[in-house]
């Protein structure tokens, strides 16, 4: 199956999450995670906006395939979809930076929107892999991407060069996971609360009676009880002295 950025998106999150996506599985709370999609939506398209505001005219391009870039003479492309067999990713907008010193370099630049004013690890993960795709669809690397964050439109470089070993053990996970016919162990965690298909995993926490429901216990304590032969709760409540409770979440 093809890798694309909406699935490591959520195999950042949740492996769970990433292969329920991949094999189209109900969502059962579709209104969980919508109002940060939205808003993430909303603020792309006003930085976008303001990018094509500031772009000379006849400067900006859109809804390009990844292999058309290098035609024309453009400054901005927007909608750019990069795709090979193995590797897909939407561009919401890819900057093009020509040397002024060498007339036939172009340095092509994908720009992600994020609407927080802090930039986390995911955030830059998922430009590294915008710029895997878009380097493997040009022919040439693609070392550094941008994000625009915050209220301020604020911009950070990063490197995406940096994060190749990182990412191309995240899409050798992803590919292992989406083989499997079946879903990986599921493991309730602080992301549920903002995940469609929290309420599809709870219900088979229930039924398996297991151990992430309790809200305190960390992955590694869990491992730890695992080896033990500790799979369940109630497995876990006969090591307590009589009458003591366990929280769940």
């Amino acid at each position: 199956m093809t890798v694309n950025s909406q699935l490591l998106d959520a195999f950042l999150k949740c492996p769970t999450k990433c292969w329920l996506r991949s094999v189209g599985e109900q969502i059962t709370d579709k209104s969980c995670g919508q109002c940060a999609r939205a808003r993430n939506e909303l603020y792309a398209a006003a930085e976008i906006h303001r990018l094509i505001a500031r772009t000379d005219p006849g400067g900006h391009v859109t809804s390009l395939g990844a292999e058309d870039l290098k035609r024309g003479k453009w400054r901005l492309a927007t909608d750019v979809r990069a795709k090979t067999q193995s590797l897909e990713s939407h561009i919401y907008a890819v900057e093009c930076l020509r040397s002024a010193r060498r007339s036939n370099h172009t340095e092509f630049v994908p720009i992600r929107f994020i609407p927080a004013k802090k930039v986390g690890k995911d955030a830059k993960l998922l430009l590294a892999f915008d710029a895997l795709a878009l380097s493997e669809v040009l022919g040439q690397e693609v070392r550094q991407g941008r994000i625009i964050h915050g209220d301020n439109h604020a911009m950070l470089n990063v490197r995406t060069s940096a994060l190749a070993l990182e990412l191309q053990q995240h899409i050798t996970k992803i590919d292992a996971l989406l083989s499997s016919p079946s879903a990986p162990n599921l493991m309730l965690i602080a992301h549920c609360a903002e995940c469609e298909f929290q309420t599809r995993c709870r219900q088979k926490a229930l039924e398996n009676d297991d151990l992430s429901l309790l809200s305190g216990m960390t992955e590694k304590e869990r491992q730890k009880l695992h080896h033990k032969g500790i799979f369940t709760v109630t497995q876990l409540s006969y090591t307590f002295p009589n009458g003591q409770k366990t929280g769940t979440r």
